[in-house]
């Protein structure tokens, strides 16, 4: 390749960069000669678990499988394993060595629907031959995934050649506190500058948690999830560890469902948190947060209560200090009291969940936030009136405003004509700016009006009038 021919590649793949969360555009760049065909597939590939909604998982299978070096084709075939590729030839580029993103969660789950039928013993070998050649083909992977229902401590990918260089460079590592202690400790030997780590408690806590967490010279973003209610007591395993990182952590995110949880003073010795994110099922996890009330953390940005909070008071207090910080701020139940607080101590939120229990309350937030860009709303039967929100949403929210999502819409009411008419409304609105419209499904309820192809028409002719910018389900 010339170096010309090499500059108009390198100015590609800036330009497709930016293009990385528009699959639809970049699909549309293959089709336009090699060289944009090529760099497109280097975007798409970075992280091909996030195209699942495009491509199944029987297509990333048959296609992981025809990369597969021969050796490797041939001991399937030995063990009767026969997997469908897209072509008996040679796959037309190298696509595992695109890849940025190794999610050993979702090949297992790949791997477990493809091969249904198959011993457990045949899926690790097809595990394994896969992991062997990520390991093989990867340079400078940037996130690994390693969580699976399956025991794939079985597979121990720690020590496959060409490992060390695949992952000495990770940025993001998402583990089980299940993962054996010899591949914890290689890990911590290899991966040293990892800047998000999350880890998900199972019932058996890995003695290589520790050396992990301490090993890491500048973790800026730690995620602890609890998955059993009789889980055990991560806090003497996690916190002396984590303190190391007192002055570099920026995000603390604990998704825990263990209503006896009352740990959360030690947040204090974190003076540098700019995003904090509590998911608690009971209000009594929140007991602890009285010795954080009057704490002060001058760089907090995010702040988020995903299901109960603590009590009004300590909350009251909590944002009186920070509150002029706050960017985001997301409260699963609020009362007059807190809207009261908010408009007092937040006035530079951009982004609010709260539930809106009067239309006088949104007029309020509207009116008061001159920042406001994003509001994510959770209808209920018993509350908004679904015209009238979108109607007050129209007339009183402010200039830069852009963004709405909607939980679980079409349960509460909420028809296809009422979105329209809000559209058509906003449509004709002063400082009217493109939406990003998010609206996130219930799977629980299976008659989903999101699902229908006339709803997907209408969100599309909107879109093509500008009216919309994005439009995601999730």
């Amino acid at each position: 390749m010339t170096r010309r021919q090499l500059l108009h590649a390198d100015c590609l793949n800036d330009i497709f960069e930016y293009l990385e969360n528009d699959k639809v555009t970049l699909h549309s760049c293959l089709l336009v000669n090699r060289l944009w065909c090529e760099t497109s597939v280097s975007i798409l590939w970075k992280n091909i678990w996030g195209l699942k909604r495009s491509v199944s998982r029987s297509q990333i299978l048959s296609i992981l499988v025809a990369c597969l070096p021969d050796e490797s084709k041939a001991l399937l075939r030995k063990n009767e394993i026969f997997i469908t590729t897209p072509t008996s030839k040679p796959p037309l580029f190298n696509y595992v060595s695109f890849c940025k993103v190794l999610s050993i969660h979702e090949i297992c789950d790949i791997i477990h629907t493809g091969l249904n039928d198959h011993f457990i013993t045949l899926k690790y070998l097809v595990l394994k031959e896969i992991l062997k050649m990520f390991m093989n083909r990867i340079y400078s992977l940037k996130e690994l995934d390693y969580r699976s229902y399956l025991k794939i401590s079985d597979v121990n990918f720690i020590y496959f050649p060409g490992t060390t260089d695949c992952l000495t460079k990770l940025s993001t590592i998402k583990c089980g506190s299940n993962v054996s202690f010899e591949v914890l400790y290689q890990l911590s030997r290899i991966c040293r500058n990892t800047k998000s780590l999350t880890i998900e408690f199972e019932r058996v806590i890995s003695n290589g948690l520790k050396d992990l967490i301490t090993s890491q010279n500048n973790l800026k973003s730690f995620t602890l999830k609890q998955r059993y209610h009789d889980g055990h007591n991560w806090t003497k395993v996690i916190i002396p560890s984590l303190t190391k990182h007192s002055n570099t952590l920026t995000k603390l995110e604990i998704d825990d469902g263990n209503y006896n949880f009352n740990e959360l003073s030690f947040i204090a010795k974190f003076p540098n948190i700019q995003e904090l994110i509590l998911s608690f099922d009971h209000r009594a996890a929140f007991e602890d947060f009285v010795e954080l009330q009057h704490v002060t953390f001058s760089q907090l940005r995010v702040l988020k209560f995903k299901y109960q909070h603590p009590r009004y008071e300590y909350l009251d207090k909590f944002l009186e200090c920070n509150g002029k910080s706050l960017r985001e701020l997301y409260v699963y139940d609020s009362n007059d009291s807190l809207n009261v607080t908010l408009v007092k101590f937040c006035p530079n939120l951009k982004s609010l969940f709260i539930r809106f229990k009067s239309i006088e309350t949104l007029k309020e937030i509207l009116n008061s936030y001159h920042q406001l860009e994003s509001v994510e709303i959770w209808f209920e039967n018993d509350y908004l009136n679904k015209k009238e929100f979108f109607e007050t949403l129209v007339k009183y929210s402010p200039k830069n405003f852009n963004e709405l999502k909607f939980f679980k819409p079409f349960d509460s009411g909420l028809t296809l004509e009422d979105l329209e008419e809000f559209f058509i409304n906003w449509k004709n609105r002063v400082s009217q700016k493109s939406l990003l419209l998010t609206i996130i499904k219930d799977y629980h309820c299976g008659n989903n009006l999101v699902d229908k192809q006339e709803n997907e028409e209408i969100i599309e002719k909107y879109i093509k009038l500008g009216v919309i910018k994005d439009f995601e389900i999730k």
